[in-house]
């Protein structure tokens, strides 16, 4: 029995309905895998170009400078000073050469924290360079005698002897006093006595506590000459006897400081 046209059009919009639905369930499908596929794609080209990338250190953040880099920036701090005469012979253009290339090494080797690196300050400190003694006095900007012109003393070695146990800290000092001829010159040792302590995480305070001289060469023999610190009430106001520097860099062999009065001092592990 023929079927009636209604119904031959009845099936046959059925059977295009179910067509479009599986077309369509295969276009969600296969459109879900292919973003799924080019996700996975896309991770896995990004941590190949990672792990493959010179650049990329996932430690970098937690690593210091770089040694070379450092090394680097030592050795042309040092031949900046080198040849001064701790400061005494610096020209304009050598005090400019100096405190850029402090600056740069200060800038690579971060933030001081002495409260974690006090260790490194331990020992003997011998003085390369002080941009104050550009002045030509013993003080640098701070009163001090003259050298080499009211008196003939001659600055010789300078170093600093700190103790982070006791919290000394010594300033020492060879110099050598012109005498009338036929006498040799004498050759002596001061040893300026200080108490530090820190203030903050970078800055150091001293405080003076006595002078003790000791001749050396031909007069070595001598007993060492103690000369006290004046009580408070006789100390001129200019003269309180402390100061105050902010340590800008520090490693096991160098170490470089800014003073109170904006001097700048580059010392080595002696």
């Amino acid at each position: 029995m023929a079927l009636p046209p209604s119904s031959l059009h009845c099936r046959s919009h059925h059977h295009h309905n179910r067509q479009f639905i599986k077309l369509n369930q295969f276009r969600s499908e296969f459109g879900r895998n292919q973003l799924t596929h080019k996700r996975n794609k896309g991770l896995i080209g990004r941590a190949s170009t990672l792990e493959e990338s010179p650049s990329f250190d996932p430690l970098a953040s937690t690593q210091g400078p770089d040694p070379e880099l450092v090394a680097a920036l030592k050795l042309k701090l040092l031949s900046a000073v080198s040849g001064l005469n701790r400061g005494l012979a610096a020209s304009e253009e050598d005090l400019k050469r100096a405190e850029s290339a402090a600056k740069e090494l200060e800038g690579v080797g971060g933030v001081v924290d002495l409260t974690k690196d006090l260790d490194k300050l331990q020992g003997r400190w011998k003085l390369l360079y002080s941009s104050a003694f550009s002045s030509r006095t013993l003080g640098g900007s701070r009163p001090g005698p003259p050298i080499g012109r009211l008196l003939p003393i001659t600055l010789r070695q300078v170093f600093q002897r700190i103790d982070i146990l006791s919290k000394d800290f010594d300033n020492i000092v060879d110099l050598q006093f012109g005498t009338p001829w036929p006498l040799p010159p004498v050759e002596a040792t001061a040893t300026l006595a200080h108490k530090f302590e820190l203030i903050g995480t970078s800055k150091i305070k001293i405080t003076f506590e006595k002078t003790t001289v000791k001749a050396t060469g031909n007069l070595s023999q001598l007993p060492p000459l103690e000369v006290p610190r004046l009580p408070d009430a006789l100390r001129p106001p200019s003269n309180t006897g402390s100061g105050e520097f902010e340590v800008t860099y520090l490693d096991a062999d160098t170490r470089i400081t800014r003073g109170d009065r904006a001097e700048l001092r580059v010392f080595v592990i002696s």
